[in-house]
């Protein structure tokens, strides 16, 4: 057997917050990973194709070759590991084998830990190595280790005399009449790759769905669950669960069942397909290339994590970026709300930051908005209450916004606002669009019962569902495209599509407090706090057109 290694740049992980290692790893333990691969280069920003591929184009191009492939399975043959499939881009592996095997093959020093925020895990620390003989055709190896990297955006549930039914937000946002014939939503659920003792993962109740949509007098659309590397628990799994684990039990599975049933209410007669994965890095690759290769016209994930995040490993990071880049390629937008923190982003620091993937050149980053009495009216402003995070009292929070420290700024976003941490820095700036998050929330119900919610986790949900109305309406040459960038080209009318198709919010700001202090205002134009501003649906698809 080999035994010369060497070490993957950029897969050093520290300690996982909180955590304190309690044992050895099980040697006979069975784990599963995505081995992601050097593969070629997908192009910069100011090349992309100017219309979508087909997947099977995309692998031909930008996958991995048969002959590669065959020399990694090879060597990790030798190992006792095996190549359970390849990813639908050709650019991964799934391999399993025992933990013996991995560690042997991959030198990690994996263990089992424990911390107060997820209960036991399996993680790793220092850096990860790979044969030799791999080195110019392995880029990470991911899914050894579980550290959570995907938390949710949304509001604690509050008291809502008046939520806006799907009616209300059709008409508020000008929404384009249809039912999404024959058109392919996709939406992203995480939740914890085992029994830790302080998470499940959430449940699924279809009943609801049925019932949310009959009571306001709409069709039923066909859901699908779709097991990434987990599977939802079922009604009854949820109505068993310890009494202990029924309150975060409860919050994951209400949030849940919001994105479904935002996106069932707006698009009766989409396929709606929801994908369970793990809430670790592999469980980020492996629902995004999976979704990649199913080629929905738009996937809504509303959990991300700050950017500069210790937890994430930065190698996976970009490697979960160019999984998104290679969803736009195949003309999928994949609609990211920006946080629920302001300019915090869970952060510890006196540091603006923004969250990933909402960061990301690849995705539609949207924010939130709320609707502020005026007088006799209502106006929509940036969301922002006291103290512009969540404080978990069911009435706090602020939409995320800002400019990424990591991402440079793409070709096609041709604005600019300073950075509050360094004005001279040229960052991907965030959000791009936005809606409704704060009061007076979305009608909804869980567990048969009214459950008005919000946050950006229902914004990137309501988005998701005006994409599908435009694209069933749209020409079909001007079907399945990546809608951030269109946003900032210039329209027909004068201006750019983003100012023509969306209504400006010129009131409010992000600030976090006590931590950063700071944030960013909205104004007139396009701003750091709610992009282009709120959908108007009929205007958007004239200007698409």
């Amino acid at each position: 057997m080999p035994e010369r290694h060497t070490i993957l740049p950029g897969t050093r992980r520290p300690l996982a917050a909180g955590a304190r290692r309690v044992r050895d790893i099980d040697p006979n333990a069975r784990i599963e990973v995505t081995i992601n691969l050097k593969a070629p280069d997908l192009p910069p920003t100011d090349k992309m194709p100017a219309s979508s591929m087909s997947v099977e184009d995309f692998v031909h191009k930008y996958g991995v070759s048969q002959e590669n492939i065959a020399k990694v399975e090879e060597m990790l043959r030798s190992y006792g590991l095996r190549v359970e499939g390849v990813g639908p881009t050709n650019r991964s592996l799934r391999v399993s084998g025992s933990a013996a095997a991995m560690q042997s093959a991959f030198q990690s020093n994996m263990a089992i830990y424990h911390s107060a925020a997820q209960g036991e895990f399996r993680a790793r620390e220092g850096e990860n190595s790979v044969p030799a003989e791999l080195a110019d055709l392995v880029d990470s190896v991911v899914g050894l280790d579980q550290r959570r990297v995907a938390e949710r955006s949304a509001a604690a549930h509050a008291l809502a005399p008046a939520p806006l039914a799907p009616a209300e937000l059709e008409k508020h946002y000008n929404f384009p009449v249809g039912d999404c014939a024959d058109q392919k939503v996709a939406i992203a659920e995480f939740g914890s790759p085992l029994q830790s003792g302080t998470f499940l993962p959430p449940a699924y109740f279809p009943d609801d769905i049925t019932s949310f949509c009959q009571s306001l007098g709409r069709p039923v659309p066909n859901v699908a669950t779709i097991p990434v590397n987990l599977a939802p628990l079922t009604p009854a799994q949820y109505a068993s669960a310890p009494p202990q684990l029924a309150n975060d039990l409860f919050e994951e599975t209400a949030e849940v069942m919001m994105d479904i049933e935002i996106v069932a209410s707006l698009c009766s007669a989409a396929s709606i397909s929801v994908y369970y994965a793990t809430w670790d890095q592999k469980g980020w690759l492996d629902l995004i290339e999976r979704v990649t290769g199913d080629r929905p016209v738009c996937l809504s994930i509303s959990y991300g994590l700050a950017e500069d995040s210790p937890e994430w490993e930065p190698t996976v990071l970009q490697a979960i970026n160019r999984a998104l880049q290679a969803a736009t390629m195949v003309g999928i937008t994949v609609c990211v709300s920006s946080g629920d923190d302001g300019t915090n982003c869970d952060m510890p620091d006196s540091r603006a930051h923004v969250e990933f993937p909402g960061c990301s050149p690849f995705v539609l980053s949207v924010g939130g908005t709320m609707l502020s009495d005026a007088g006799d009216t209502q106006k929509e402003v940036v969301w922002w209450e006291s103290p512009g995070r969540r404080i978990g009292n069911g009435h706090s929070g602020a939409t995320g916004g800002g400019v990424s420290g990591i991402f440079a700024r793409p070709a096609w976003q041709t604005v600019n606002i300073a950075s509050i941490n360094n004005p001279a820095l040229q960052g991907r700036i965030v959000p791009d669009v936005a809606a409704l998050a704060g009061p007076p929330l979305y009608q909804l119900i869980f567990n048969g019962q009214p459950l008005p919610d919000g946050g950006t986790s229902a914004s990137a949900p309501l988005w998701a569902s005006l994409l599908a109305r435009l694209n069933a309406a749209l020409p079909v040459n001007k079907r399945q495209r990546f809608l951030a960038p269109l946003l900032y080209q210039n329209s027909a009318g004068g201006g750019t599509i983003g100012a023509t198709g969306c209504t400006d919010i010129v009131s409010g700001n992000n600030t976090s407090n006590p931590n950063p202090g700071k944030g960013y205002q909205a104004q007139k134009g396009y701003d750091a706090v709610t992009g282009w501003g709120v959908p108007n649906g009929e205007a958007l698809l004239t200007a698409l057109q």
